[in-house]
């Protein structure tokens, strides 16, 4: 079996030689004959007889290498789908963060200019919590101490009167709403000139007391603040009369007032650091 194995490895470079010398030959007598010889005719015969198999493989191969090239646009279309979309979401981000500025100063370009005609000093805050339950009458604004706020300060909003300031620290304060059961705002009647105190209640309206049922004001009629008692300046808005009861066991009417200040919306407050003439003035 060894020798068998021996010979057949020593015959294989013999028959390699005779294919290579076989192969010369043909190439020689190829490119020696003419275009009408016996090689050049078997290779015609042989490249026609191959044609039908060659269009039949380019047309199986032509829909793979279609959809290759399809696959291939997708993935860069994806790629590039994904850098729209993320600059798409950066678009849309910048465009609200426009828009709240937008909103934003137009809400301070109403309350700076009311107090700018009312020749106040006042200092610009933000209002960061509010009341949680009825029983709370209080907000919390991002301003203290720090920023020259003090106690007894007055708060307005561009609707009106908001409150006072009853606790500071450095960097925030506390304000209690006019609204508050524990707050009072000499006011008087802007029609009538008749002058009360409003105060806040649990259940809901302030009430303005202490005005004479003959110059009781009606429905509709607004309330400003009087100036009396120094606390707050003379001609802020304190609300409106929405009714008016003028009951027999008590010595003066009950006339409800609602305030025009949305407490539960209002984002940017100001605080009064020192009221002006102005306001004095117009309500002469």
């Amino acid at each position: 079996m060894r020798g068998l194995e021996v010979e057949t490895r020593k015959g294989r470079p013999v028959l390699l030689v005779v294919l290579v010398v076989i192969a010369i030959i043909l190439v020689s007598i190829y490119f020696r004959e003419g275009e009408d010889g016996v090689l050049h005719r078997s290779r015609a015969v042989a490249l026609a007889a191959s044609e039908p198999v060659a269009i039949a493989g380019e047309w199986v191969s032509t829909p793979f290498r279609r959809v290759g090239g399809l696959a291939s646009g997708l993935a860069v279309s994806r790629t590039e789908y994904e850098e729209l979309r993320v600059q798409n979401e950066e678009f849309r981000a910048r465009l609200a963060e426009l828009e709240e500025a937008g909103l934003e100063a137009e809400r301070l370009r109403g309350l700076v200019g009311f107090v700018e005609e009312q020749d106040f000093e006042y200092v610009g805050v933000r209002v960061i919590g509010r009341p949680t339950t009825s029983w709370e009458g209080a907000l919390i604004i991002d301003r203290g101490e720090n920023d020259g706020i003090r106690t007894g300060m007055p708060v307005i909003a561009a609707q009106g009167l908001v409150g006072q300031v009853v606790e500071v620290s450095p960097g925030s304060s506390k304000v209690r709403l006019i609204t508050d059961q524990r707050s009072g705002v000499a006011a008087l009647v802007q029609a009538s000139r008749a002058e009360g105190i409003v105060a806040g209640t649990l259940e809901g309206p302030m009430i303005l007391d202490f005005v004479d049922a003959e110059e009781a004001p009606v429905a509709g009629d607004v309330v400003l603040t009087s100036g009396m008692g120094g606390i707050y300046p003379k001609g802020l808005v304190v609300g409106d009369v929405v009714d008016v009861y003028d009951e027999r066991h008590r010595l003066y009417p009950t006339i409800e007032v609602e305030s025009r200040v949305p407490i539960t919306e209002i984002e940017e407050v100001l605080v009064i650091t020192a009221p002006g003439t102005a306001g004095d003035e117009a309500g002469q």
